[in-house]
């Protein structure tokens, strides 16, 4: 396999993943056991293009919240009003740099190998046919609700740093169900909740790790071409991914999602031995 093949296929993996409840991480730690370990600049950039398609699905949610900021009447999302919104996604965005920082420091992570991988994935799938069934019952007793509260935002914000921590876990699955278990029964407005906090937190990161390889010296020697190819791969796929999501959610549930992690997550306890 060619070199720009392997990094198509890995920008494809990283666009596909990023924002369905499955894992990224988890999918290109697995896919690059087989198409070659990447470098560190690669990874951040093909993340970017995965942000980048996020940011042009939600342009004109993204212009109304900033416009919000300047004016008093900048029209309202999902029932409150616009400035509101913004302040609990910053809110969110402000927890998970807090807690990210102290998990940082404390150096508090899981081995990157397949074995506790493969155990968040099936793990991740159980919890996450709880956590729908849990909503659902939500969803009964309260109606639909697409407010996003202060309690909502903070445990977004804790839900991002629990994600970035154990890999396999999935960020979007994180914070979209604890969303819907903390009081917004809308699953469209929970997930656009989790993916616009998640703009935020996934340039962050990716500025600070870019930081980190500049003063080390880690630009040097990278294949650009390649990186190129998977970035774009990568912005095409996740704008495909996160269009047909918010289009699938609007009628169906999760529980495929979890079903999928539990069978791949089962394939790999069988099948990559222990401590692999």
């Amino acid at each position: 396999m060619t070199d720009l093949l392997a990094a198509l296929l890995l920008g494809v993996i990283e666009g596909i993943t990023e924002f369905l409840p499955i894992s990224s991480t988890g999918h290109l730690l697995i896919a690059e056991r087989w198409l070659g370990q990447r470098s560190d600049l690669f990874n951040i950039a093909i993340q970017a293009g995965a942000i980048l398609a996020v940011v042009l699905i939600y342009r004109a949610r993204l212009w109304q919240l900033a416009r919000s900021v300047l004016r008093e009447d900048g029209g309202a999302v999902y029932g409150q009003p616009a400035r509101d919104y913004f302040l609990k996604l910053g809110t969110a965005f402000g927890v998970t740099c807090v807690l990210g920082v102290v998990a940082k420091q404390l150096g508090f992570a899981l081995p990157e190998t397949i074995t506790p991988i493969a155990w968040a994935l099936v793990l991740g799938g159980v919890w996450m046919v709880l956590a729908e069934w849990g909503a659902a019952r939500r969803a009964r007793a309260l109606g639909e609700r697409g407010t996003i509260t202060w309690t909502v935002a903070v445990l977004v914000g804790v839900a991002q740093v629990a994600a970035g921590v154990f890999p396999g876990t999935s960020r979007s699955a994180a914070t979209i169900f604890v969303a819907l278990l903390a009081g917004t029964t809308s699953r469209v407005a929970a997930t656009e909740f989790a993916f616009l906090v998640g703009i935020p937190t996934m340039f962050a990161a990716t500025v600070w790790e870019l930081a980190a390889l500049f003063r080390h010296g880690g630009l040097a020697g990278e294949d650009w071409s390649a990186l190129a190819v998977a970035f774009a791969a990568a912005t095409v796929t996740a704008f495909v991914a996160v269009k047909w999501l918010l289009r699938y959610i609007q009628s169906h549930r999760f529980t495929p999602f979890a079903i999928y992690r539990v069978l791949v997550g089962a394939a790999l306890l069988l099948l990559v031995p222990a401590g692999g």
